[in-house]
């Protein structure tokens, strides 16, 4: 029972030490009955207040992180409900709902044989000390999201996955301790996980053994590989995962190249060193300025480095750091130690980031430069350029490079000189020129802008423009400095207000090179997680797809071969437009005294002949419906096609003759060949009947079985009463009088008439166009193979005229 009260008495002790962390509610100043919307208030508060980009204290990065890790804890309920109830949470090391008791000593069966034995040796497993490093680095998976992923953008991270009695992770971990004092000064960051626990982190980072290396750099998990960790074998990973220009190496060669390519919108900084490799300390304040300053490495006691020491009075006996602007001859900042130390680098750094006149590229930029500043008598001011990426525009970015390089050393803190390109911010400026008092012509103007928040600002165009000429150039500089001051030192308000969307950024990478990278990264991912066992079904799933896409790759050659082919053998017309058609591939003949016999007197029994009727200028739009609506027909054997020319006498004088015998009645029809135009006539020459369309046919216009077909009544054939004004009209004939050509002209608009005995074209009041005219042929040729269309039967088929 005594050991039993001292183990739980233990296990509070460590609740309390492992869970004295600092209290979210003093953190953000509330009380613990505090509401959401008082949790809200609080952060936006003191996170304006505490944002590392305005409060300029040493403090506050730190501080800012604790805010929003507080502001997190209070905002999740669960995790809030925890800490009220236990003081726990969840971005505590090894602190689950699940009580971990290994961190106190287990029984060990062989304590007391080998404490008989006299013998001092132990089986030592203490991954549960509290003085374990393991755990004292140990991460949750919410932070690793929360915080190691955002953090990598610009600090890279080292995780080491373990778990509980794990040999060889006890074995690593003098080399996890060496590795943690080498890195972390340099601005690493280190952590641990522990495999067991964190199960989800695990499988998402493709862990799945321990003890495990991971370096995680801008969000993306690289893998350490190697089959045993040492600190050399560690290193040499960490080195090659930054990326390969990430420090330039700089000779005499490649100096003025280097330190005039600032007009990509960032500062050069020049390392001089002894060493023959990149150093990690200079590869990480790469990593984190790499956005803002290009890195360059000069390895002293060189022939062709040793004139770029010489022209900067650089001794080699210690190792020196330059800052650059836009000027290559002077640097704005340097510093000479024996071991430049990362802290030190780092502040230099910081300190010159912009350039004298840096460019707007980014919303970044802009957030740097022109801070947000709600209270008018503290407002800072950001002064912009306006120019284009035009070598003819470098006169007035110097002029104001010059004046800036002059009155920052007075007003530095409360007055940001910059310039943008107006034609890659155009939302910007469009924002800026929206107002009515605006300049016209923006190019060469400046604008003097103050943030109030984040979208809204206030601002004032300087009057005359920025003018470089020597007699306009001092009076420019005047009006700049009285307009700066006046805005500085009184309460008078800037004339226009807008609100502007974030500005483009133009360092962003093109799809093109998101593809590479990403395709990069893919490759580094399976070079990193496929192992040998898993590239065998990889490699066949591989295989497979390409066979399928291959396979339907040469299915696709090979249909278009065949169309192709099918093609050439084809027919070929000329359109309206003078382009050569090709027609599909239906064998379609002229129907006239030498094809009349095969095409209808000797047809077989079940064989039809579909005739379309046309004359030379409309054959050419016709023919290629025609070719449509009987395409799907091309494979029947029991069809053949053709086509009668009306502008031949003898094929119109057939026409009449068979129409005639199709009528109950003979008589003599006057017929206009232009009414013709686009009649198709379906022949079964062995059966001795033909069916008729056209778009003006009353079983074209009606519809089978409609009071204008015919029916047949006591076995003989006998025609319904047609509608008034319709009779024999749709075979192109009129009963009392000739139709003038000029009634119908191809492709021409046809005229409406009230007489009742116009044909039955013009009977209907729509107006109908030569293309129009077998738009109805697919439906009646439906009908046609149904049986349900009308049959106009014949005693004979007469002879072909002049024959």
């Amino acid at each position: 029972m005594r050991c039993t009260a001292c183990f739980l008495l233990l296990s509070t002790l460590l609740v309390c030490v492992l869970a004295r962390i600092k209290d979210p509610y003093s953190i953000l100043e509330l009380k613990k009955k505090a509401d959401t919307q008082d949790i809200k208030k609080a952060y936006k508060k003191l996170a304006k207040e505490w944002h590392p980009d305005k409060n300029k204290s040493p403090q506050a990065e730190a501080k800012f992180i604790e805010i929003n890790q507080a502001y997190e804890l209070l905002m999740d309920p669960e995790r809030r409900r925890l800490y009220d109830s236990t003081g726990q949470t969840d971005e505590q090391p090894n602190f689950r709902r699940q009580h971990d008791y290994s961190s106190f000593r287990r029984f060990d069966p062989f304590d007391d044989i080998f404490s008989n034995l006299g013998g001092s040796f132990r089986f030592n497993f203490k991954h549960g000390d509290g003085s374990n490093i393991y755990q004292k680095q140990s991460i949750t998976f919410k932070a690793y999201q929360n915080s190691v992923v955002q953090l990598s953008k610009k600090q890279p991270y080292l995780l080491l996955f373990y778990s509980d009695w794990c040999i060889a992770c006890a074995h690593i971990e003098p080399i996890w301790r060496r590795l943690y004092e080498e890195l972390e000064p340099i601005n690493f960051g280190m952590a641990t996980v522990h495999a067991g626990h964190e199960v989800e982190l695990a499988r998402k980072l493709g862990v799945n053994t321990v003890p495990y290396l991971v370096m995680v750099l801008d969000g993306h998990p690289y893998h350490y590989t190697e089959a045993s960790v040492s600190m050399v074998s560690s290193l040499d990973f960490i080195r090659t995962k930054f990326p390969h220009k990430l420090v330039l190496r700089v000779t005499e060669e490649s100096l003025e190249t280097f330190l005039g390519g600032w007009m990509d919108n960032k500062v050069r900084v020049l390392i001089f060193g002894r060493l023959d490799i990149i150093r990690l300390r200079y590869l990480t304040v790469g990593w984190e300025f790499r956005e803002r300053a290009v890195i360059g490495y000069v390895q002293m006691d060189r022939a062709d480095t040793d004139s770029i020491r010489t022209r900067y009075s650089v001794s080699n006996k210690v190792d020196t750091l330059l800052v650059f602007h836009e000027d290559l001859h002077t640097p704005v900042a340097s510093v000479a130690m024996t071991d430049l130390p990362y802290a030190t680098m780092k502040d230099i750094i910081e300190g010159n980031k912009f350039l004298v006149l840096p460019r707007l590229s980014s919303q970044n930029v802009f957030d740097a430069l022109c801070p947000v500043e709600s209270v008018r008598s503290r407002r800072r001011l950001c002064v912009v350029l306006v120019t284009q990426d035009d070598p003819t525009h470098d006169p007035s970015r110097a002029a104001l490079r010059e004046y800036a390089s002059l009155d920052q050393a007075r007003e530095r803190d409360r007055v940001r000189y910059a310039y943008l390109f107006r034609e890659k911010q155009v939302e910007f400026m469009n924002a800026l020129t929206a107002a009515s008092g605006s300049p016209l012509e923006t190019n060469h103007h400046i604008v003097i802008l103050w943030r109030k928040d984040q979208n809204h600002l206030k601002y004032e165009w300087l009057d005359g423009g920025w003018e470089v000429e020597p007699e306009k150039h001092n009076a420019s500089r005047e009006a700049l400095r009285a307009a700066v001051q006046r805005l500085l030192h009184s309460n008078q308000p800037m004339p226009f207000e807008t609100v502007v969307q974030e500005l483009f950024d133009e360092h962003a990478q093109g799809i093109v090179w998101r593809i590479i990278n990403k395709l990069v990264s893919v490759q580094d991912y399976f070079r990193e997680n496929v192992t040998q066992d898993d590239l065998v079904p990889a490699v066949s799933i591989f295989i497979t797809v390409l066979f399928i896409v291959a396979g339907g790759y040469v299915m696709s050659y090979l249909v278009k071969l065949e169309e192709e082919r099918v093609s050439q053998s084809g027919g070929v017309f000329v359109d309206p437009t003078g382009k050569l058609r090709v027609q599909p591939q239906l064998k379609v003949h002229e129907l006239r005294g030498e094809t009349y016999n095969g095409l209808v007197r000797m047809l077989k029994p079940g064989c039809r002949t579909l005739v379309m009727l046309c004359d030379s200028e409309s054959r050419s739009k016709l023919m290629p419906k025609f070719h449509k609506a009987c395409w799907p027909y091309r494979k029947n054997k029991t069809l053949m096609f053709s086509f009668l020319n009306i502008e031949r006498a003898s094929a119109m004088e057939w026409y009449k003759r068979i129409l005639i015998l199709g009528l109950p009645e003979p008589r003599d029809l006057n017929i206009n060949p232009k009414n013709t135009i686009g009649t198709v006539i379906a022949l079964n020459g062995h059966r001795k009947y033909y069916c008729l369309y056209h778009a003006k046919h009353p079983e074209s216009v009606f519809g089978a079985g409609s009071p204008a077909t015919s029916e047949a009544e006591g076995g003989g054939l006998r025609r319904r009463a047609p509608r008034s004004g319709i009779s024999g009209d749709f075979m192109g004939f009129s009963d009392n009088e000739t139709e003038s050509d000029s009634d119908i002209e191809s492709g021409d608009k046809r005229k409406d008439s009230a007489a009742s005995d116009k044909p039955l074209l013009n009977y209907y009041s729509n107006i109908l166009f030569e293309e129009q005219l077998l738009e109805g042929l697919t439906m009646w040729m439906d009908r046609l193979f149904e049986g349900s269309t009308f049959r106009y039967h014949i005693n004979y088929w007469p002879d072909w005229p002049g024959k």
